[in-house]
């Protein structure tokens, strides 16, 4: 049984919450915010400060799903106090700040919760005895001011980054990597805001076959798919919403994925993931953008 601390309670929380419930490899014992209002009614041990959560003990991990500018802050003190951690993505919200959880001793897990989705996992299997891939799309496209709870903490660049390229950019390069391999950065154009949020952006990789990754934080609706073209001619594609009424309802079963692998990670003392490969090229698309 692993013994989990939670530190965050915003939005993403909840999945979190119901995952550890829904698995028999969990129980939660402590739950961390800076809102007391949301501590109450969980039934374990909760506390203000994560640090006073660490100097209590009684751990075996710990899952940060706070705000991304306190990502790294939180998960430098949960490796230091020699306990494995599983961070929400983005891993940090600067490449330095990435490199250094990264040379730490210990198990850093980044949350790619869409590598875990039915239809993506279901078009990786497709993908088994088909023709090679000749080029990949990831596109995420949503209007960020619909997303309840977190279209204002994701616009304010300070705290988030800087917009689509540092909040979903992650997400969706992982899926590029999980289907092509590690990735080089061609190209990229950004379009930004007046406050200069990142709103739309055009990443193009490559790995064992080219890749673009499409983000829009203004478009009329809600769009998130993987399309693979194969040598061959074939199209096939994987739409992450297909079966569930919107983005958050397909969360549920995609964070169950996440805390099983984080077990796995756990038991054979697994390092860092992905989650600095994604932020390094986070950070390289946005300097040549001149961010």
């Amino acid at each position: 049984m692993i013994r989990v601390g939670v530190v965050g309670l915003g939005v993403i929380a909840g999945y979190y919450l119901t995952a550890i419930d829904a698995l028999p490899d969990y129980e939660l014992v402590a739950v961390c915010d800076v809102d007391r209002d949301v501590l109450a009614g969980h039934g374990v041990r909760d506390y203000l400060h994560h640090r006073a959560m660490l100097a209590d003990g009684d751990l075996d991990a710990v899952v940060v799903t706070a705000p991304n500018d306190v990502h790294a802050a939180v998960a430098r003190d949960v490796l230091d106090a020699g306990l494995p951690v599983c961070v929400e993505q983005p891993l940090a919200t600067t490449l330095a700040d990435g490199e250094d959880l990264a040379r730490r001793p210990g198990v850093l897990f980044t949350a790619f919760h869409r590598r875990y989705n039915s239809n993506v996992v279901a078009l990786r299997g497709e993908l088994v005895n088909a023709a090679p891939i000749e080029s990949l799309a990831v596109r995420h496209l949503e209007r960020i001011e619909d997303r309840v709870g977190l279209g204002r903490r994701h616009l304010d660049a300070g705290r988030d980054g800087g917009g689509c390229v540092a909040a979903n950019g992650p997400d969706a390069l992982d899926l590029a990597r999980l289907f092509v391999g590690p990735l080089t950065l061609e190209s990229v154009k950004i379009v930004r805001d007046s406050t200069g949020v990142d709103r739309q952006a055009l990443l193009r990789v490559r790995g064992s076959a080219p890749a673009s990754i499409e983000l829009d934080w203004s478009f009329p609706g809600e769009t998130e798919e993987v399309e693979v073209r194969l040598a061959d001619g074939t199209v096939l594609r994987a739409d992450v919403l297909d079966g569930h009424r919107e983005s958050e309802g397909s969360l549920r079963h995609e964070y169950v994925g996440v805390l099983r692998d984080f077990a796995r990670a756990i038991r054979a003392g697994g390092r860092e993931d992905g989650g600095l490969a994604a932020l390094s090229l986070v950070d390289e698309a946005r300097r040549r953008e001149g961010a």
